[in-house]
């Protein structure tokens, strides 16, 4: 069973690193770092699903469960990540429950969604060495969505309602974008909009996550009750050693 999903279930906090650098190395690195799970970005990360895959097979030997975001929840794309391998994935602006239940379908093989079959040709089937995979596949999916915008706030509870949704995740980023304060994940309006958010998740009793600011934030979202937590990325762990390290050095 996924680990992840069972740990969101029991509402027990996961702590987990974002994964920009599309890069198969540094997620070895990072695997062997003791988090909870690791997020491959397809979004704003120069991934394709050959790179996803060599970043899959890098991480699999450690106890660290990967989750991928892809671009925009196609149907299409989510079938690749599946097939590929990841059975958790985390959707990039959801506002509506109706894509809710579509995004959930999409992980579904028939009669339970759209899913297109695979199996054989599937590195997720075993390559169709697990004859249980198509019956079983969708028990193991852990569906992350991610809410990010003036709608997806307003639509939380119908969305957290949707069966087969895991948790909800907010975009600090996007979400100060469209409250009016671009690059201002700070402001004391956005600030309180995520707070609001992740208190009416939790009233619903699915998983909430968010992507910290910095550690002390991680701190006090989960104090709060948030228990998806991403404390940081690979990139910014690289760019504060090299500075850090320069700096040290008269």
């Amino acid at each position: 069973m996924n680990p992840l999903k069972v740990a969101l279930g029991e509402g027990r906090t996961q702590i987990g690193l974002w994964q920009a650098l599309a890069n198969p190395y540094t997620a070895e690195i990072c695997a062997g770092a003791g988090y909870d799970w690791l997020l491959f970005d397809g979004e704003h990360a120069p991934n394709t699903p050959q790179t996803l895959l060599a970043q899959l097979q890098a991480v699999a030997p450690y106890p660290v469960e990967p989750i991928a975001r892809p671009p925009v929840g196609d149907p299409a794309i989510m079938k690749q990540y599946l097939d590929i391998g990841f059975r958790s994935l985390l959707i990039p602006m959801v506002e509506s429950a109706e894509q809710a239940r579509m995004l959930v379908s999409a992980t579904r093989f028939p009669p339970r969604g759209i899913r297109g079959v695979a199996s054989a040709t599937s590195r997720a089937s075993g390559f169709g060495s697990n004859p249980r995979y198509l019956v079983d596949a969708h028990e193991d999916i852990c569906l992350i969505v991610q809410i990010e915008s003036r709608a997806g706030l307003d639509a939380i509870e119908e969305i957290a309602e949707t069966d087969g949704v895991d948790a909800l995740f907010i975009g600090p980023g996007d979400l100060a974008a469209a409250l009016g304060h671009l690059g201002g994940a700070d402001h004391p309006d956005v600030q309180a909009a995520i707070s609001d958010a992740l208190a009416r998740i939790g009233r619903t009793g699915k998983a909430s996550g968010i992507f910290a600011l910095s550690v002390d934030d991680a701190k006090a979202r989960i104090a709060a009750g948030a228990s998806l937590v991403s404390i940081g990325t690979d990139i910014g762990i690289l760019m504060k050693g090299a500075r850090g390290l320069r700096a040290s050095i008269i």
